[in-house]
């Protein structure tokens, strides 16, 4: 039996596939242990919060061992294959299995749930990862991930373990980040979130004054809530997670922190309308998707041009609004993962064609579940198209670090006074939610304005171009 050096195993870790994200979830293997492996193929699929990857090999081998189990998240840098590059052939197993993940670098959930549908999010969630009760003096991730790299390799014996150390209080990120802020030790802070972990709610007691002690009256009884029953025979539970955790948690701060403003407008499209069929037999858009949401999209293009100011973003650290110089228009999409938004870069500076092939390749990719990370940053202003599911109208809400986004709701014939007269119309309604810090009344208002006088007389979309 050949034994395989240190020196020939690549160790393959998870990427920051995301801008930033710490985690992702494994959801599928592609490739066994065994297999032979070639630079560039895609050897398994994982689901951070924004979307689902697939993650090629970096290099040729056999695949030595597969670190975690599909349904495991995982810590960024953390290995998760391991793949012999010297040439030679793995020894025969009988059953392949999982290796199990080192306890210090990443728990696996108590009960792994059957994957589930999830949406995308606007924003990167926190972390998910759960942690096992600590035992002990914490040791270096790093460290103990040598400990077990070496017994695996076959080394025959594990590093030594290091000295013990003091303990390091358990908080995520944020967390972190606040209570450097505030000036607080986390070493003092009495955690109250599970497991021992400190939550933002305890930092901000420990900076909290203390209120004096006084008697406190006699109250009445206090009857206590209800306490919530399940009937679980008939009942099923979804565990909120990835990209629907981060659309929750993304919707709440959105809500709760840009004062949001909706406007209405109900508008003649039945120009619009016969355009959209005049250009469906033009040969320039021969092969492209021609449809309302085409015209729509250059109609906020448009008003953009005329209204500068409604394409911002507002800078709560330096407390200074952002003017963007492009227009990376978001789509929301409807795809098996549920609704993601991903956008189109710079397209003011594109033609009605390539407008139109845009915004065909984005539907496309986004339905096929290929949308990548990338294709979600950096969005200006957003569409939802509401009306291809028979809605009138809505009140949408921001995508974080937007200043508007526009709901487009079902067009219908309706009777509506043309030239003195009643008659049967296309009509819709378009909603406007924008975030009032940076946009007042008079700007909204014009935008959306202008909005609706193009789909009413599209022809403006040349005189006011």
């Amino acid at each position: 039996m050949t034994t395989m050096t240190e020196a020939s195993v690549r160790e393959f870790k998870m990427p920051d596939v995301g801008e930033g994200l710490t985690e992702a979830e494994i959801l599928k293997w592609y490739v066994q242990v065994g297999d032979k492996v070639t630079d560039g193929q895609v050897v398994c699929e994982v689901e951070t919060a924004k979307a689902a990857v697939e993650l090629p090999i970096p290099y040729d081998g056999v695949v030595r061992e597969l670190r975690f189990p599909e349904g495991t998240t995982v810590d960024v840098g953390m290995s998760i294959i391991a793949v012999d590059v010297s040439g030679g052939e793995v020894p025969a197993v009988a059953e392949p299995e999982v290796a199990a993940a080192p306890a210090a670098a990443v728990e696996e959930e108590a009960e792994p749930q059957k994957r589930q549908p999830v949406l995308v999010g606007y924003g990167v969630a926190a972390s998910s990862t759960k942690r096992r009760p600590r035992k002990g003096p914490e040791v270096t991730v790093s460290a103990a991930a040598q400990a077990v790299q070496s017994e695996l390799n076959g080394h025959g014996t594990a590093a030594p373990a290091p000295a013990p150390v003091k303990e390091r209080p358990l908080a995520k990120p944020p967390v972190r980040k606040l209570a450097k802020d505030l000036g607080v030790d986390l070493a003092t802070v009495t955690p109250s979130g599970p497991d021992g972990i400190i939550t933002r709610e305890d930092v901000h007691a420990a900076v909290a004054p203390a209120e004096p002690v006084t008697e406190a009256p006699t109250a009445p009884a206090v009857v206590p809530a209800p306490v919530p029953t399940y009937d679980t025979s008939r009942e099923t539970r979804i565990p909120v997670k990835g990209v629907r955790k981060a659309t929750a948690q993304a919707m709440i701060g959105s809500a709760f922190t840009a004062p949001h403003v909706t406007e209405f407008v109900t508008v003649d499209v039945t120009r619009t309308m016969k355009l959209v069929e005049e250009l469906k037999q033009d040969k320039e858009f021969a092969g492209l998707r021609v449809n309302p949401l085409l015209l729509i999209a250059k109609a906020i293009l448009v008003a953009i041009r005329r209204n500068p100011d409604i394409n911002a973003s507002w800078d709560e650290a330096a407390q200074e609004i952002v003017l963007k110089h492009y227009v990376n228009l978001g789509i929301a999409a409807a795809t098996p993962r549920g609704l993601i938004v991903p956008n189109i870069k710079d397209a003011q500076s594109k033609t009605l064609p390539q407008l139109s092939e845009a915004l065909g390749d984005l539907v496309t990719t986004a339905r096929e579940g290929k949308t990548s990370p990338a294709a979600m940053q950096g969005g200006t202003i957003t569409i939802t198209n509401v009306g291809v599911f028979g809605v009138d109208t809505g009140t949408p809400i921001l995508n974080p670090g937007e200043s508007a986004i526009l709901a487009v709701g079902a067009i219908k014939l309706q009777p509506w006074v043309h030239k003195g007269k009643i008659k049967p119309r296309q009509v819709t309604t378009l909603a406007l939610s924008f975030d009032h810090r940076l946009v007042d009344g008079e700007l909204g208002s014009k935008f959306l304005a202008d909005v609706a006088a193009i789909l009413e007389q599209p022809k403006r979309l040349m005189t006011w171009a």
